[in-house]
């Protein structure tokens, strides 16, 4: 018996019993004649529209093991799994507004044999008008596809996700706001508002991948920051973000902000003004502090703003969320005093072209639109079927304020949230068919609902053809 008392000597004998035996069986200690093991592809799968061949971002593939992937903006997924490779793998096939056919037992999906550096091509048919072009913000846009080698040319924003959206065309530019912004350091990210711009036509064409470069504000060391720190605790909000001219004609860039405590209650509500030397908003002035004692104001410059002409000429700038609420004349000097705001009074339901049922809107935009030489409004409707705030609707008007046509949904997010539409029309060109819109995609109100990696709370950018067919009943129904 050997007895080994000193651990360091214990470790030389069992080395050099090692040496022995590799010495005897002909293994060498040095591998410095082995080549570096070469990476292996992973097993590539396409998603395309059925009929037009487009790739569709956001489609869910889940093995039997329940591992999940999710096409990114080119529709592809890099399937990896070592354990399936070379079997006969069955897929669940699950997206918004999109499906494959059932078999016998009710399941959607396909079977595929995955190999390393394969690839397998998945039509899906689309059950909605609204085309999902992809996604507009967060991390990993192109990750499935730069895990295939492709996209590289691609970089990362900062943003992992981030809440709804405020637009307008300031200084030659497309101006950017958006609400709690999510940064890969700590759960906690921004809570002031982030902003960035872009060209005013930052799309080359309405066909996905979606491709859309943001300039972000950002701080000393690169981080995307807030643009809209007002005084007080909590987050900032801002909505109402327009441009109006003062009285010497120089242009503003002005919103109303809201001071947020929890439970996601305002304190305070004011107005701010665009500071083009600090590159964010500064406060003009409060309208309503909840420390006064004094109820609520019901109307204050909210929601998203545009301009309409009436019969006579006159140009009014409008506030609605979708539908106006308050209007004013376009000038500085009228937007910050509430003496000169107009009230409004928009329709609390609209009908459905489908049903006798009353639809209730509850966030989101509308614009003129030369096409239909009329005013259009997508929406998102209050506690609908398939979702608490998932199904978006498409309606018309001779008028800004009404009366509104019936209105046909044009996409449902099964137990899922889809809120605050924001309609871009600066983006298509005049008497264009094509209306696109964005929204902030999202499990919060859902029921219980999954995050989805990647594009949970994060902008989707839509597109609806206003010549599709399924949109003939609410050019019927408009008065």
């Amino acid at each position: 018996m050997i007895e080994i008392v000193n651990p360091a000597r214990a470790v030389v004998f069992r080395c050099l019993l090692w040496a022995i035996a590799s010495l005897s069986t002909g293994v060498s200690l040095y591998a410095v004649d082995r080549p570096a093991p070469v990476p292996s592809l992973p097993f590539e799968i396409e998603v395309t529209e059925k009929g037009t061949g487009w790739p569709v971002p956001q489609v869910e593939l889940e093995t039997v093991h329940h591992v999940r992937f999710v096409t990114d903006n080119a529709g592809v997924v890099a399937f990896d799994l070592p354990e399936l490779m070379g079997q006969e793998t069955w897929l669940t096939v699950s997206a918004h507004g999109y499906e494959v056919p059932a078999d016998g037992f009710g399941y959607r999906g396909v079977r595929v044999t995955p190999s390393r550096g394969g690839k397998y091509r998945l039509e899906v048919l689309r059950t909605q008008p609204a085309r999902l072009l992809g996604r507009l913000t967060g991390a990993g846009l192109f990750a499935e596809s730069q895990k295939l080698g492709r996209e590289l040319q691609w970089t990362e924003s900062g943003v992992l996700g981030c809440d709804s959206v405020q637009n307008a065309v300031w200084k030659g530019r497309m101006f950017w706001a958006w609400g709690d912004t999510l940064l890969a350091r700590y759960p906690l990210g921004v809570f002031d508002m982030t902003g960035a711009t872009t060209s005013l036509h930052p799309l080359n064409t309405f066909e996905p991948p979606l491709r859309l470069p943001f300039q972000h504000y950002r701080n000393g060391t690169g981080t995307v920051r807030g643009i809209a720190k007002m005084p007080g605790a909590g987050p900032t909000w801002i909505s109402g973000v327009a441009v109006v001219p003062d009285t010497n004609g120089v242009e503003r860039l002005v919103a109303t902000y809201q001071k947020i405590q929890p439970p996601l209650d305002a304190y305070e509500i004011g107005l701010c003004v665009w500071n083009e030397e600090a590159l964010e908003f500064d406060r003009e002035r409060v309208l309503w502090r909840k420390a006064d004692g004094v109820p609520r104001p019901e109307r204050f410059p909210d929601g998203h703003p545009f301009l309409a002409t009436n019969e006579l000429g006159q140009v009014t700038l409008l506030f609605g969320n979708p539908f106006p609420t308050l209007g004013c004349s376009p000038s500085f000097e009228a937007w910050r005093d509430p003496a000169r705001w107009e009230s409004l009074h928009p329709p609390e339901t609209l009908g459905d072209v489908a049903s006798d049922k009353r639809i209730r809107p509850h966030s989101g935009s509308m614009a003129w639109n030369a096409f239909r030489r009329r005013w259009v409004t997508v929406f998102m409707q209050a506690f609908g079927s398939s979702s608490a705030f998932g199904e978006l609707w498409y309606a018309e008007a001779n008028s800004p304020v009404g009366p509104w046509g019936a209105a046909v949904r044009v996409a449902t997010h099964t137990n899922y949230t889809c809120y605050n539409p924001r309609l871009h029309p600066e983006f298509t060109p005049p008497e264009s068919p094509i209306l696109l819109f964005e929204a902030t995609y999202t499990r919060d109100f859902a029921d219980h609902a999954i995050p989805v990696p990647r594009h949970d709370y994060n902008q989707v950018l839509y597109r609806l053809d206003l010549a599709d067919p399924a949109l003939a009943r609410a050019r019927v129904a408009a008065p």
